[in-house]
């Protein structure tokens, strides 16, 4: 039984177009059992554009996640990073949110709450590079970010808008006109 799309959803014929704008090698698209696999394995949910596009090829190279043979612990410190960034920025750099109250003085105790609070966020996953989706189960149209520590941007309102612009024509954003889809905490940091 095919899945139901949410409106607006990438299709199928769409991501295999989408794919061949690449310019990288892609192997056949994951399984529904698949996809079911490297949610439990890893401990998090695709966005349902993102589970379209893996079903219907999963590009290969360097910069892409390979979630059928890729290594596991590569795949983890990959979902990790958005997070292990922040933390840096908390160590290194005196990054604190407001809304965590006090600061604690010292570096390891503040990394100590900041990663406590960082539990409940919404997990990013990798797309391609450093460029992640947020990994919110049926949902659609939620920005691509590009991610670098706190120094994260808009690289596509959504994962049809950056697989455009940044593989092939560039052409127009289709952005909403009243800026990209809010993401619980990450959406903070997007200037």
């Amino acid at each position: 039984m095919t899945p139901v799309q949410p409106a607006g959803a990438l299709t199928p014929e769409e991501a295999r177009h989408l794919q061949e704008n690449l310019r990288e090698p892609v192997r056949p698209g994951l399984s529904e059992a698949e996809l079911d696999d490297v949610e439990r394995r890893f401990g998090f949910r695709f966005a349902a554009d993102h589970r379209t596009f893996l079903a219907a090829g999963v590009p290969i190279g360097d910069r892409w996640p390979d979630w059928r043979c890729g290594n596991a612990e590569q795949l983890r410190k990959r979902l990790a990073w958005p997070v292990d960034g922040v933390l840096y920025d908390v160590e290194h750099n005196g990054c604190w949110l407001p809304d965590w109250g006090t600061r604690p003085v010292g570096p390891e105790d503040a990394v100590r709450e900041a990663r406590r609070r960082l539990a409940d966020v919404p997990q990013l996953v990798p797309v391609c590079g450093h460029r992640y989706l947020p990994g919110l189960p049926d949902t659609v149209g939620y920005p691509v970010l590009s991610v670098y520590q706190t120094d994260i941007i808009v690289y596509g309102s959504d994962l049809r808008d950056y697989l455009r612009r940044e593989f092939a024509t560039g052409g127009i954003s289709t952005a909403p006109p009243d800026g990209p889809r809010y993401i619980p905490f990450w959406s903070r940091f997007i200037d």
